[in-house]
């Protein structure tokens, strides 16, 4: 196929989603060292509702939002090897982090909120970002694999991973915490959700989850976890609500547990007791996505194990601020998919 010269795309101001903006844009030909990759469907995170809102450190005004995209590629760089016309491709959440540990550098290439993301029909990004999505899966169910699957399997299995017979409890039953416990239960560990609604709750108990707990119903859900644990507390936390959730999760980590810090959707202004870290000798370790290589390893776990990401609902590219808003409701679980090809 010839490669169009025009590309439609949605941009922000940070003045709301609401305000999203579709337009036509130049599509320029890939780089040397580039592919030119059609998008077929994005997913959404909390993030892009931050961006949307202009209150993402760091970000770019007037920016394509949205860091996870999968589609195909359909036009290769002069200089690219290893890659073909059709071949079915992610671009990593942050471009250049292609192993190891994030820098200040690596971080500002983050895409939809520090340069131009994936929500349009057509991008160019360097080779050394790609990484294929697994043969079984949609292209609906690759995209949710950049941010809310890599930083899952980045918390349960990062620096110490988790162990078969380890507990783990996730919070909420969003995209990032359906991953983990997906990652945690197929790495044979007891896994905890907790949720406000039984209806989400059931979902993760069809995915294999053994233990859940509504926080509406037991406000002292920390109390009810140290309950399953026998009193010895859960080793690693999946730490997505933030200051107004810390401090039930110290109460609920084992000694020495791992409270991997992941999001602050549960809002408010607690910071990390630090007498309280000492003495139960938490290991605290903030999360921003990850590498490439993390997540060529996080698909070959997917693809042995088979697991299929959460999608709840999907909406067309002319309905994005739809499926923002359908975000924002927190009426999902799993991930919500914006579908263009």
């Amino acid at each position: 196929m010839s490669l169009p010269t025009i590309s439609r795309e949605y941009r922000t101001q940070g003045d709301g989603y609401q305000n999203l903006k579709l337009q036509s844009a130049t599509l320029s030909k890939p780089k040397a060292t580039e592919v030119t990759v059609k998008i077929h469907a994005v997913s959404l995170q909390f993030r892009d509702l931050m961006v949307s809102k202009g209150i993402y450190p760091q970000q770019k005004w007037d920016i394509v939002p949205c860091s996870d995209g999968a589609g195909e590629i359909v036009a290769l760089g002069e200089e690219v090897k290893g890659w073909k016309i059709g071949d079915r491709v992610c671009p990593n959440f942050a471009l250049d982090h292609i192993h190891g540990d994030i820098t200040e550098d690596i971080k500002l290439t983050g895409l939809g909120g520090h340069i131009d993301g994936v929500l349009r029909e057509y991008i160019n990004v360097p080779v050394h970002s790609l990484v294929r999505i697994p043969e079984y899966l949609s292209y609906e169910e690759g995209s949710t694999l950049p941010c809310a699957a890599l930083t899952a399997y980045n918390a349960c299995l990062g620096p110490v991973p988790l162990k078969g017979g380890d507990y783990v409890l996730v919070l909420g039953t969003g995209g990032v915490s359906i991953f983990a416990a997906q990652f945690a239960l197929a790495s044979g560990a007891i896994v905890i959700v907790t949720s406000s609604s039984d209806e989400k709750l059931l979902v993760a108990k069809k995915l294999g989850v053994q233990h859940t707990i509504n926080y509406k119903k037991n406000v002292k859900w920390d109390e009810e976890v140290l309950n399953i644990t026998g009193g010895r507390g859960v080793d690693h936390i999946i730490e997505v609500g933030g200051p107004n959730t810390i401090l039930k999760s110290i109460n609920a980590v084992r000694y020495a547990g791992w409270i991997h810090i992941i999001g602050f959707v549960s809002g408010g202004d607690n910071g990390i007791p630090v007498t309280l870290a000492i003495l139960k000798t938490i290991i605290f370790r903030g999360i921003l996505i990850g590498s490439v290589k993390q997540f060529e390893d996080m698909n070959r776990l997917l693809t042995a194990r088979q697991i299929r990401p959460v999608v709840d609902k999907v909406f067309s590219f002319e309905e994005a601020t739809e499926a923002y808003a359908y975000l924002e409701s927190q009426h999902h679980v799993g991930k919500v998919v914006i579908k263009l090809a």
